[in-house]
């Protein structure tokens, strides 16, 4: 509902919009700006180094709109938030006194919703703390046009802020609030309220304000928690430049705690229409009671609207996450698998296949499909009489099919086995480097183990070997031949196999020929110049022959050492925010079409670029990555910790789980359609079928789902996700995942059914694959647009009592969202930083795409975790101690370790005991640590042992190998730890979670004005 004013709060006259992306030119005086300013207008560095931010600022689209629109001086009515969450809603008091005059017809209340313009201090908080701010009187135009004459040469002040907490006679402080008006638990200012949705939000006492404050405030009143904390350089970066105190705002971290609390090791029953699970951080053990896992297929929403308009309306998109190859957690259930010949046939008419989901009638005769919405007769010899009024077949509990909302269809065809092409670099410069040694002999003990496993399906696996130059080198590996035969291809265009038995043969029976090439191939004698680079392209055509000239699918392996070059036209040149149809995230043509063709014949490429040099002008991922391979990159493999990553790299390659050769089709409920698919595979006509060459137990899918006519409330909603795949041994599967929701006619219902990290997965998923397309600022303020929307949509229509335009208001479940899309927006691949490479933020953005949900929100918030710096005295590591990810949260006398699917930090503060670094690190000066890369010693101490032990788990628990990176407090590489401290302002311009937090809430508010 909106919100109605007090009787103490006056109306101002409504400002009307001069267009969509500009506020009217009626304002009252002030400088203003953007308060998310782009990467020129943050400083990191002391106060006395920083400036104001409208003396860097620049004619763009990322700074203050033209003629902006201020706080007008005769609105009296003074904006207080408060933050109280129940199960539908909540709220906290955060923001100080902000005076929105700008009032948004509604006929103006669009997607597109321009930067908010608010006060600037160019000082640090701490600053405002002490005194009011004086702009200076001259200052630049706004980065959207210059200023209307009446704005310049007049001051600002911060805004008035005050304390959330009484204080008691004896100066303690204490909640402002009653206890017994409201079963609750309090924590760090927040109110978790257990009371009914419908029953009134327990008000918290406004924040104080001086008696005199009228229009502009000039009296700074800190809280009591700013007043109380010791400054420190760390806390710089964490502060709101509005006078926020980033502790009161809503936690990530103590939001991740809750759920793990509830459900860490507990048992979650899946059953249609269940509520709604735990986060993916959590681990617990499904049971599947006829609902697929959250782990296999995780909606936006769990209560999905019956009309359309009611979910536009929300502004949040409805859709779902799809893992199709999850890995069961430990002591759960294995899979059920049953034969095609005994599975009941699904629906006849769409192709959907047989679930819990479906409607049995006539005795068990025919059944009714909600994908499509038709009956279909059932086959006599799978017949069986149903029971019950509800018409349930007497045999559902012997059958998965029937009873279980996962399960696998074994097919009686069966094709040909997987196999393993190895492709070596033998180019002038890989024989130059040195390297070629080790890279054979890593393969040669790869392959010697895999051979000696006992009813192992790899010891049976076909493998064949190519090496190229400019020429393709392959061997014809039978086991007829005395020794193996080399032939050369030197017609690379129209590539013509010369045989083709002996160039994939079965391991146990070319072990010895494969380990001879292996030994002479570091002698080769370097026959081409490849002083100009070697096309990606050469390696992946000949491996793709051998595949399709033996019809069968597999991984090629390729490693590479040369320059790399891109044959035909490419896109990889441009500026990041250009505004070009295509960017440098743009795959060609030709790299596009070679991995339709790879798609096609179930070939995944997994790339190993060798060279030291930056692989030239052509990124050579996109075909690795298109194809559900990887690409891993290391220099000149001299170092032992590149060493030992190859070594990993190359062992967990074929160790994974495939499947290969693979077709996954949507189906959702016949009043519902899919709308998009997002992820990391080459796109197709229909976004309801996408073709894959490999994929493994990460690999996650988004599908965005809209509605095509209004939904049955009765009957709910299915999505089903059937994977059709082959084994490495041939098998020939086809996995069903389905998901039953409930529907509902009230917006309420869908909001608090929704989870920050299923949407956070499913924004970076839709977000990363627009950027082939679209501009990264528009794809920026179309996050920022849609989160706002949300915000007001909520707070319009599901708020179940008055709140004051003040405050903000979030459903339960939704806490963490602004601080998740903060970190999207700021992340390498939509803001540039600045020392990151076009290779490295390509590479990122394929890491991320391919991620699961655990993963994702752990990319984006991750996991400060403080270390003990003794094993006597302190408890081993504990994940679940994680802290807000913010400067403030680390002591120069700690240890911490930052835990990302991508990164693994180790930060060591200046103050850490000699005893700790000795135990650790084998030595006691900290100005002796390493810094960088590198590998904690092995040293037979309890702490060592234990913190060893403990990087090792986590290090199991992601899809690659992460190098340990040691960060020194005060050293050059400590920007690597801000770009993780994603509370903060990032080094790469980002705003910290506070700012952004107020812009979303005053934005939010001037839409229901």
């Amino acid at each position: 509902m909106m919100d109605v004013p007090t009787a103490n709060q006056s109306q101002t006259p409504c400002h009307q919009w001069a267009g969509q992306n500009s506020w009217s030119t009626g304002s009252p005086p002030g400088p203003l700006c953007n308060p998310l300013p782009g990467v020129q207008h943050l400083s990191l560095g002391s106060p006395s180094d920083q400036r104001p931010c409208y003396d860097r600022m620049q004619a763009s689209n990322q700074g203050c709109l033209s003629n902006p629109s201020t706080f007008s001086s005769r609105n009296n009515t003074h904006h207080s938030l408060l933050f109280a969450s129940n199960t539908d809603q909540s709220v906290q008091q955060i923001v100080p006194n902000a005076h929105v005059s700008s009032v948004i017809p509604a006929a103006s209340q669009g997607r597109n919703i321009p930067p908010c313009s608010l006060p600037h201090s160019p000082h640090s908080p701490y600053q405002a703390m002490c005194a009011p701010f004086q702009p200076p009187h001259t200052h630049q135009d706004s980065l959207n046009g210059p200023q209307s004459p009446h704005q310049k040469h007049l001051p600002i002040s911060p805004p008035s802020f005050g304390q959330c907490l009484n204080q008691n006679p004896h100066g303690t402080l204490q909640p402002a609030f009653d206890r017994a008006s409201m079963e609750s638990s309090v924590h760090a200012g927040y109110i978790y309220s257990h009371a009914s949705p419908t029953s009134p939000i327990q008000q918290q006492p406004q924040w104080t304000l001086p008696p005199h404050s009228r229009g502009t405030i000039n009296e700074f009143v800190p809280s009591a928690a700013a007043q109380d904390r010791t400054i420190s350089p760390q806390s710089l970066n964490s502060e709101s430049r509005y006078g926020l105190d980033p502790e009161l705002l809503p936690s990530a971290v103590k939001v991740i705690a809750e759920d793990r609390a509830e459900w860490e090791g507990k048992v979650f029953v899946s059953e249609p229409f269940s509520r709604l699970p735990p986060l993916a951080t959590t681990s617990c053990i499904i049971e599947d009671r006829g609902n697929a896992s959250p782990l296999a297929i995780r909606s936006t929403s769990y209560c999905v609207p019956c009309e359309g308009q009611t979910a536009l309306l929300s502004r949040l998109p409805l859709g779902a996450l799809v893992t199709p190859l999850v890995k069961q957690n430990t002591g759960e259930k294995l899979l059920p698998v049953c034969r095609e010949a005994e599975c009941v046939v699904g629906c006849g008419w769409c192709g959907a296949s047989m679930c819990p989901a479906m409607g049995w009638q006539d005795c068990g005769q025919r059944f009714y499909c909600p994908f499509c919405g038709k009956l279909s007769e059932v086959p006599w010899q799978h017949y069986q009489p149903t029971k019950g009024v509800e018409g349930v077949r007497i045999d559902k509990d012997k059958r998965p099919e029937l009873s279980v909302g996962s399960y696998e269809i074994l097919s009686s065809q069966k094709g040909e086995p997987a196999a393993l092409l190895l492709a070596i670099d033998v180019s002038a410069s890989a024989l130059r480097g040195g390297h070629l040694e080790f890279v054979t002999q890593q393969i040669h003990s790869l392959l010697t183990s895999l051979n000696s496993g006992d009813g192992d399906a790899l010891s049976d696996i076909r493998v064949g070997l190519i090496t190229y130059d400019s020429r393709i080198h392959l061997y014809d590996l039978s086991p007829a031949l005395s020794r193996p035969h080399m032939l050369v291809i030197t017609e690379t265009e129209d590539l013509q196999l010369p045989v083709r038995e002996g160039l994939l043969v079965s391991l146990k029976d070319c072990i010895d020929s494969i380990n001879s090439v292996l030994q002479l191939i570091p002698q080769f004698s370097a026959e081409c110049d490849d002083s100009s680079g070697l096309p990606m392209e050469l390696p992946v055509k000949a491996g793709l022959a051998v595949l399709q000239a033996l019809s069968c699918p597999g991984k090629l392996l390729v490693f590479h050492t040369a320059s790399l070059i891109e044959t035909g036209h490419t896109n990889s040149s441009g500026f990041f925010g250009s505004n070009k149809p295509k960017s440098i995230f743009q795959p060609s043509e030709l790299a596009t079409s070679l991995a339709k063709e790879c798609v096609q014949q179930g070939c995944g490429v997994y790339l190993f670029v060798l060279s030291q040099q930056d692989v030239g002008g052509a990124w050579p991922g996109h075909v690795p990555y298109l194809t559900g391979g990887d690409l891993h990159t290391y220099s000149h493999l001299q170092g032992e910790l590149d060493r030992e990553r190859f070594s990993t790299d190359l062992k967990r390659i074929l160790e994974v789980d495939t499947g290969y050769k693979a077709e996954l089709r949507i189906f959702v409920s016949k009043d519902l359609r899919v709308s998009g698919c997002y992820g990391l595979f080459v796109p197709g006509p229909s976004p309801g079928r996408v073709a894959m060459a490999t994929l493994d137990r990460w690999t996650t899918l988004a599908v965005e789902l809209a509605h095509s006519r209004a939904l049955d409330e009765t009957r709910g909603v299915a999505i089903q996700t059937v994977l059709s795949y082959s084994t490495q041994t041939g098998d020939r599967r086809t996995r069903v995942h389905t998901l039953t929701l409930r529907c509902s006619r009230h917006l309420q219902d869908a909001f608090r059914h929704y989870q920050a990290q299923t949407l956070l997965t499913f924004y970076c998923k839709k977000m990363y694959c627009a950027v082939l397309e679209r501009p990264l600022q528009e794809l920026r303020e179309e996050l920022q647009t849609e989160v706002t929307e949300a915000l007001a949509s909520y707070r319009k229509h599901c708020c179940s009592t008055s709140v004051s335009a003040g405050q903000l208001v979030l459903p339960q479940y939704l806490r963490a969202l602004p601080v998740y899309i903060n970190s999207l927006r700021k992340s390498e691949v939509l803001l540039p930083g600045l020392r990151s490479s076009i290779h490295q933020r390509l590479q990122q953005r394929c890491q991320v795409l391919s991620m699961d949900t655990c993963s994702t929100a752990t990319h984006f918030y991750p996991q400060l975790l403080p270390l003990p710096l003794s094993t006597e005295n302190s408890s081993p590591p504990n994940p679940e101690k994680a802290l807000r990810c913010c400067a403030v949260s680390l002591e120069t006398r700690g240890l911490y370790l930052v835990h990302a699917p991508l990164t693994l930090l180790l930060w060591v503060g200046t103050q850490v005991p000699a005893s700790t670094l000795v135990e650790l690190f084998n030595t006691s000066c900290f100005s002796s640590l390493p810094s960088g890369e590198t590998k904690l010693p092995v040293l037979e101490n309890p702490l060592s042992i234990s913190i060893r032990s403990f990087i090792n788990t986590l290090n199991s628990q992601v899809s690659c190998t992460r190098k340990l990176r040691v960060v020194k407090q005060g050293d050059t590489c400590e920007e690597a730890l801000q770009r993780h401290l994603v509370e903060d302002k990032s080094p790469n311009g980002g705003a910290s979670y506070a700012d952004f937090l107020y812009h979303l809430h005053i934005n939010s508010v001037r839409l229901l004005q």
